[in-house]
C-alpha cells in the first residue's frame, strides 16, 4: 500500500512534535509511505559487518531512521513556529500554503 502525502514534501524544513526527538528541526531527506528521514535526527546505531571486496569496513555505524509523517509539522520561519498547510488554487495551479498567514511555502 503506498499512500502519497501530497502537503510535505522532500526538502522542507520541519520539526519534530512528538517522541525522542521532540522540539528538533531538520529538513525532509526522503519520503516512504507515511515515515520521512529528516536530516541527522532519529538516529540508530547500527552494526555492520566488514567487507573486504566493497571496501566496506566494519563497525558501529550512526543510521538516520524513519519518522512517522503524524509526528512531524512544517516550520513557519516567518512566525518561528510550526503550522499546518492548505492548498489554494492560483492562475489554474495549485499551491501550498501556510494556515495561519496565507502565504505560499517557499
Amino acid at each position: 500500500m503506498k499512500l502519497k502525502n501530497t502537503k510535505l514534501r522532500e526538502g522542507d524544513e520541519v520539526i519534530v512534535i512528538s517522541g525522542r526527538e521532540k522540539g528538533k528541526r531538520g529538513n525532509i531527506k526522503k519520503i516512504v509511505g507515511n515515515k520521512c528521514v529528516v536530516n541527522d535526527l532519529n538516529l540508530a546505531k547500527k552494526h555492520t559487518r566488514p567487507n573486504p571486496q566493497l571496501g566496506i569496513t566494519g563497525g558501529i555505524v550512526e543510521k538516520e531512521m524513519p519518522i512517522n509523517l503524524s509526528n512531524v509539522m512544517i516550520w513557519n520561519s516567518s512566525t518561528k513556529k510550526q503550522d499546518k498547510l492548505s492548498f489554494k488554487e492560483e492562475k489554474g495551479k495549485k499551491i501550498r500554503v501556510f494556515r495561519s498567514t496565507g502565504k505560499s511555502v517557499k
